[in-house]
């Protein structure tokens, strides 16, 4: 049984926080099929100033981790990041070490679904689902070859996953300020990259000290070039902190942290 939060045990110190998933969302690993795992040591640039590792460093540790299984199997060409979900427990720290696995848990025909297991000292840190798209040379979803399936059909079977969209729109009268974009935001295929839009996230989590963090989701509509004009819209309340990057009103990314 999960250890539930805030129990103490006999040493008097608090359990960490069990990772609460939907098993129809988060499938566990595959009996066969391919998986890879890396290692990652928390550093400095990672964390919070209070030590936690911060969502947009776990972004990179999951976006690192996915191109290390691509490149090994000499998989050539892009994917890119159209939904991310995390399911959180306690979050590594500053110094600790961070085992990840990741394999592929579900395939359509122009994209593909990846799992992520992170582990620190044997305990689940964290959970990710990662939605990815298959683009062609001109940016657009094209269909996924058939040695991808070869590679990765063991572990996905014969799953089959969507690409919609679930997060609604900004509300109206919901908080606004801008968004600079920096030339670090920015990686080779020339827009914000994925794991930048969560510092966003961070800032304004930095403002409104919530509880913990339980759940976060990130969505990726259209992709922000360095020269546009980002707006940060956020709607919070007790449970849960909603944010909106937008250009001239288009929403173009959107994020949901739920507080445990």
């Amino acid at each position: 049984m999960a250890t539930p939060a805030g129990d103490v045990r006999a040493t008097g110190r608090p359990a960490a926080p069990s990772v609460v998933v939907d098993p129809q969302e988060f499938l566990p690993l595959p009996e066969a099929g391919r998986r890879v795992t890396r290692r990652r040591r928390v550093r400095l640039g990672d964390v919070t100033a209070g030590g936690r590792l911060r969502l947009d460093a776990l972004a990179r540790y999951l976006q690192d981790v996915a191109d290390d299984d691509v490149e090994e199997v000499g998989l050539v060409g892009v994917w890119v990041l159209r939904r991310l979900a995390l399911a959180l427990g306690e979050l590594p720290r500053f110094q600790d070490d961070v085992e990840l696995t990741t394999f592929c848990s579900g395939a359509g025909r122009r994209f593909a679904e990846r799992r992520t297991i992170a582990v620190v000292d044997g305990r689940v840190a964290a959970e990710a689902v990662a939605l990815w798209v298959y683009v062609d040379d001109a940016g657009r979803p094209a269909p996924i070859r058939d040695r991808f399936f070869d590679l990765y059909g063991g572990a996905a079977g014969t799953r089959r996953v969507t690409s919609r969209l679930r997060h609604p729109p900004p509300p109206r009268g919901c908080d606004r300020r801008p968004w600079p974009l920096r030339v670090t935001d920015v990686d080779v295929v020339d827009h914000v990259n994925n794991a930048a839009s969560w510092a966003a996230v961070e800032d304004e989590l930095a403002r409104r000290a919530p509880r913990r963090l339980a759940r976060a989701e990130i969505e990726y509509r259209v992709a922000v070039d360095l020269g546009e004009t980002v707006e940060l819209r956020t709607a919070p309340d007790r449970e849960r902190l909603a944010c909106w990057l937008t250009c001239d009103d288009e929403v173009r990314t959107s994020a949901l942290v739920t507080f445990g």
